[in-house]
């Protein structure tokens, strides 16, 4: 059998670029005569904006320190030992970087074992371990202190967690045994499985305390000073620490249950990583804890060699790393300053647009419409918002008054925007209308102002072609709802200029959404995949496949909801215009349904009704279905599962070709921000690829081998 050691010293040539953390040992003497004191930094060297991680070298080092503190405990020279971080960082678990490299499976199970064996060593030391949360704490960083005795958390902590059912792992150093025997099985379903599924949701501190993963909480300031006081009165047995019963009845079996409905609702069986935390939990039942952490590495090691965690590691650099740094962007000098923003149109989507420029650049926002009442009502929005959040906490009293009065209405677009450096417009989907509209803000805006649409389908290049300046003219589209999903496509017109994208593209990060440049192809990257993919759930409804047939067909991908669903999210009216848009463009690829032109026509918001007695769940409209005329071709779920994505595949395809964006990674980041589509399918292409419908539809992957994938 291999040592710790070797097996670190293994892993560690397979990964020469670790960010290494160092553990460095102190000692100090408690106060109240508690005795001496053994306490561990974790620290990578860099500040907090390079967390610290937890690659072989690190794990090695770890060990190292736990060697030095290990012999002091069994001389009797210490009376307990802690671990802690460098500032706002406590430690944010497996280095990615490194697991994207693993190549075969005894390297993923190396890992795995490499992390139980170096953490299990704390709550085998011959003296109480404490684990001292002061900053971020995820994945690893919040296992390696649930192998510690006791464990303290900072109110002041805005991030623990354990993520990685998210990315497509399990909890894998001790996470899925130890959590369960600690606060019980539906406290750590919930941080485990729901958590993780709800777009990775973060604990605070005081939620980390409540739950039970801390025994005691201090403010930030001091944080350590009166961690170490509350130790010494632990060691010394003034303090107490009482741990709630854990019910390993039915409430455990009960919990597990729970869990497995969420992950069925969420990935409908499409991501195996949710169900093999749940075994192991429910095998943490009868308290083994070594069986749980052998299944751990198991789980482990398969789901590192398996598509949906390469999958996952590639959509999170995605959104961590891309994002950040979008293809195609222009130099950012040449951006120009934003001190006052525009917005023409009063309606829902234009006062969610209002609300999000004054929350995020503090600059005066005006707003413009046909009429004082719809004006009014559009500030009357914004206005309220701003309440909501004062009462909520969010801001205090004098931002909120700061905010009211930066926000205006105004009937007169000379007088509202003969100042803007930003104009966006948030009219009707009709192309008369909005050349209209830039006309006249043309007219009355200065030279230098940014003219932005807020168009989904519409040619950008079309809106601006009869202006004097249609360089400044650029698409700015965003996603409903606007303060939730990230992503913000940015078009370039035919005519547009470097300086008037890159002010597009720093407005975009002021407003802290992820942005991406696309070509101005008709409904550009998300809407045209979407309508793709809903014209041919439509198509096989209309030829006479069975509604339920064709939405089932879709939940193996496990997407956040059934394309009927999302239909009425969008608007059935605003689905059908897009359908339109592009049967113009492109007519021999997207049709115009004529069931969903029925139901637009008949006034449905969808194909569905929700009643309390069916426990809200989708059932077909008896109205829509009366409306449907369907053909006597019925395709099975798997027939039409690959037409849907044969469809999509050959679109992805055919946009890289016309350069509709710079690579395939960014229809994935699109589909991941602005359409929530799922980590484990990395957007898109890693499952186009992964399932063989690249090649079958175009003869070729969307992606090189080992990004997304295995490694050769």
């Amino acid at each position: 059998m291999s040592t710790t050691a070797e097996l670190l010293k293994g892993a560690a040539e397979l990964f020469p670029d670790e960010v290494v953390t160092s553990a460095h040992v102190r000692h100090l003497d408690l106060p109240f005569g508690a005795g001496r004191f053994a306490l561990i930094t974790l620290d990578n060297g860099f500040d907090h904006t390079k967390p610290t991680t937890f690659g072989p070298q690190s794990l090695a080092n770890l060990n190292a320190a736990i060697d030095q503190v290990e012999q002091e405990a069994t001389a009797g020279t210490i009376v307990g030992a802690g671990i802690t971080g460098k500032p706002f960082i406590f430690a944010v678990g497996a280095d990615l970087k490194g697991v994207e490299l693993l190549k075969k499976h005894d390297e993923a199970l190396a890992i795995g074992k490499g992390g139980h064996d170096v953490f299990k060593r704390l709550s085998a030391l011959a003296v109480p371990t404490f684990a001292y949360y002061n900053g971020a704490a995820m994945g690893g960083g919040v296992e390696v202190g649930l192998h510690c005795s006791y464990r303290t958390v900072s109110k002041a902590i805005p991030a623990f967690s354990l993520p990685e059912v998210f990315l497509g792992l399990v909890p894998g150093w001790g996470g899925c045994a130890i959590l369960p025997n600690l606060i019980g099985a539906e406290r750590a379903v919930s941080v485990i499985i729901e958590n993780s599924l709800n777009q990775n949701r973060q604990l605070k501190g005081k939620q980390v305390f409540e739950l039970g993963i801390a025994d005691a909480i201090f403010e930030g300031a001091d944080f350590l000073e009166q961690s170490l006081l509350w130790t010494a009165n632990v060691l010394n047995g003034t303090t107490e620490v009482v741990r709630a019963e854990i019910d390993r009845g039915e409430a455990w079996d009960a919990a597990v249950a729970k869990g497995r409905s969420i992950a069925d609702s969420k990935v409908h069986g499409a991501a195996p990583a949710a169900y093999r935390a749940l075994d192991i939990i429910a095998a943490a039942k009868d308290g083994d804890l070594q069986a749980g952490f052998d299944a751990e590495d198991t789980a482990l090691a398969d789901l590192i060699m398996g598509g949906e965690l390469r999958s996952g590691i590639y959509a999170f650099n995605l959104v961590q790393k891309r994002a950040k740094r979008p293809a195609g962007a222009p130099d950012k000098a040449l951006a120009r300053p934003v001190t006052k923003v525009g917005v023409v149109g009063a309606g829902l989507m234009a006062s969610q647009l209002a609300l999000l420029f004054l929350r995020r650049l503090e600059v005066p926002v005006v707003l413009t419409d046909i009429d004082q009442e719809r004006v009014d009502k559009g500030v009357g929005y914004v206005h309220a918002e701003i309440q909501k959040l004062l009462g909520k906490g969010r801001i205090n009293q004098d931002k909120a008054n700061r905010l009211t009065a930066l926000v205006t209405g105004v009937l007169d677009k000379a007088e509202g925007f003969a100042d803007a450096d930003f104009i966006i417009e948030a009219v009707f989907e009709e192309m008369s209308v909005k050349q209209k509209v830039f006309a006249e803000v043309e007219a009355v805006a200065p030279a230098h102002a940014i003219l932005a649409t807020n168009t989904s389908s519409l040619s950008v290049s079309e809106m601006a072609s009869k202006l004097q300046h249609p360089e400044r003219v650029v698409g700015f589209h965003f996603f409903n709802p606007v303060a939730i999903l990230p992503l913000l496509e940015i078009v370039r017109g035919e005519q547009t200029d470097d300086a008037s994208l890159a002010t597009a593209f720093g407005v975009a990060k002021k407003l802290k959404k992820t942005a991406v440049l696309t070509k101005d192809a008709p409904a550009f990257v998300v809407n045209r995949i979407l309508t793709r993919f809903m014209g041919e759930i439509q198509n096989v409804i209309d030829e006479g496949t069975p509604v339920v047939t064709a939405e089932k067909a879709i939940e193996p991908l496990g997407l956040p909801m059934s394309p009927l669903v999302l239909l009425e999210l969008v608007g059935p009216a605003i689905g059908l215009h897009v359908s339109e848009t592009l049967n113009r463009s492109f007519p021999e690829r997207f049709t115009v349904s004529p069931n969903l032109a029925a139901v637009v026509k008949a006034g449905k918001r969808g194909f569905y009704v929700y009643s309390a007695e069916n426990g809200f769940k989708p059932e077909l409209d008896p109205e829509v279905a009366a409306l449907l005329v369907q053909g006597d071709s019925v395709l099975t779920e798997e027939q039409v599962r690959d037409r849907v994505l044969d469809a999509v595949a050959q679109e992805i395809g055919l946009m890289l070709e016309e350069g509709v964006v710079a690579e395939a990674q960014d229809i994935d980041l699109c589909l991941i921000t602005g359409a929530g589509w799922p980590f484990h399918l990395g957007g898109i292409t890693p499952y186009l690829d992964r399932e063989g419908v690249s090649e079958r539809v175009n003869g070729k992957k969307f992606l090189a081998p080992g990004i997304a994938s295995v490694p050769a």
